[in-house]
């Protein structure tokens, strides 16, 4: 788990360095800062649709996942949740800027790749990679939003660290075709997080992770019957 360390690693280091620039940054310079990671995260989303869903040997299902996510997350009410417990860390808005790192640092390609190839072939460079675009980014994001971008660390660990658990307990089980469609439900989450950030529409993006999930049952259960 080297790569991951590694990428939790500039993230500390960046939110550190970018909470120090805050303090001597003016707001219309924080102002622009946010509107550069809100066009960095729609860029990111859209590339991630435009690379992945040529491939999709399912086009519908995309759909279906951020429709049956977007219900369950909202039943579980898990935005208001998320930002009731960060609120009790930080005052202000570090839950919008929090739940981008989040979405930007897990959810990007290399950050789901990146462990799994560590884990199946020991090659660490998606990671390497991913850990110096996230250093850069959290210095950009801490410098708008403050030191409490650094709880993004722990939960980039955390989702790492199970991706490549995972990949080494279900290293038959992780196929391309998975990765294809969690790859542009994930690239419709991070899209929605830049629209988010530039006051395009104020999307609910965290009701709309359990999107990720719709993908993987639904190949597991195509596995096992078969098909």
């Amino acid at each position: 788990m080297i790569g991951t360390i590694v990428n939790v690693v500039t993230i500390i280091v960046g939110s550190v360095a970018g909470s120090v620039f805050k303090k001597g940054l003016k707001e219309s310079y924080q102002d622009i800062l946010m509107q550069a990671m809100g066009l960095v995260a729609a860029a990111l989303g859209i590339n991630a649709l435009a690379t992945y869903m040529p491939e999709s040997q399912y086009p519908v299902l995309f759909i279906v996942s951020l429709a049956l996510g977007g219900v369950i997350g909202q039943k579980l009410d898990l935005e208001q949740r998320f930002k009731n417990v960060v609120a009790k860390i930080s005052k202000g808005n570090l839950a919008e800027g929090l739940s981008t790192a989040i979405l930007l640092f897990c959810l990007g390609t290399m950050s789901i790749l990146g462990p799994i190839e560590s884990a199946l072939h020991g090659n660490h460079t998606y990671l390497y990679t991913n850990a110096i675009l996230d250093g850069i980014t959290s210095i950009v994001l801490a410098s708008t939003f403050g030191i409490g971008i650094i709880w993004s660390a722990v939960v980039l660990f955390c989702w790492q660290g199970s991706l490549y658990l995972l990949a080494n307990v279900l290293s038959n089980s992780i196929t391309p075709e998975l990765l294809t469609e969690t790859s542009i439900v994930g690239g419709v989450l991070i899209f929605c997080a830049g629209l988010s950030i530039l006051g395009i529409r104020n999307f609910k993006t965290i009701n709309l992770i359990p999107a990720l999930l719709v993908p993987v049952i639904f190949i597991a259960l195509k596995s096992t019957m078969g098909y």
